[in-house]
Formats: C-alpha cells, sequence, structure tokens
C-alpha cells in the first residue's frame, strides 16, 4: 500500500465510533523503515484564528484494520492527542 492510499483513507476509533479524520502523516523508525505511528489532524479551532488544532499521533500497534475505505484504530483520544 502506498502513503497516497493511506492518505485517503478515513480514520474511525473503534471505541466510540468517532470519526478522527484523515491521515495527514507518518513517522518511521529509520533504523528499520516500519511504521511508528500516524499523525491525524484535530478539529480546527473557532475561525482559525486561535492558533493549530491538536493533532492524534496513534502508535502503529492501535491500528487495528486497514479496509478499502477506512482504518480501524483503538485509543482513548485524549490520550492520543498533542
Amino acid at each position: 500500500m502506498r502513503l497516497s492510499e493511506l492518505k485517503c483513507k478515513e480514520v474511525i476509533n473503534e471505541k466510540d465510533g468517532k470519526r478522527l479524520g484523515n491521515i495527514t502523516d507518518i513517522i518511521f523508525e529509520p533504523k528499520t523503515g516500519c511504521i511508528e505511528s500516524v499523525i491525524i489532524p484535530g478539529q480546527m479551532r473557532l475561525c482559525n484564528m486561535f492558533g493549530k488544532a491538536e493533532e492524534y499521533i496513534i502508535p502503529y500497534k492501535c491500528i487495528c484494520q486497514v479496509g478499502e475505505d477506512v482504518v480501524l484504530v483503538c485509543i482513548d483520544a485524549e490520550k492520543f492527542s498533542y
């Protein structure tokens, strides 16, 4: 699977069914080349005027399944929001 294909998929949290957004970036382990985590931007703040939105940095081990249209993760959203 290519990064461009992964970016088109919507990420949904299995725990609460919440749509988190789309993957915008991936963090790799430099030595092995394995995916370490995925980054998903959070909701934008009021009129984009009060700073950048938080983002979710989700470890690869929290990804449950990658389907044709969605990626299912199992996380506590507050824990992985930065």
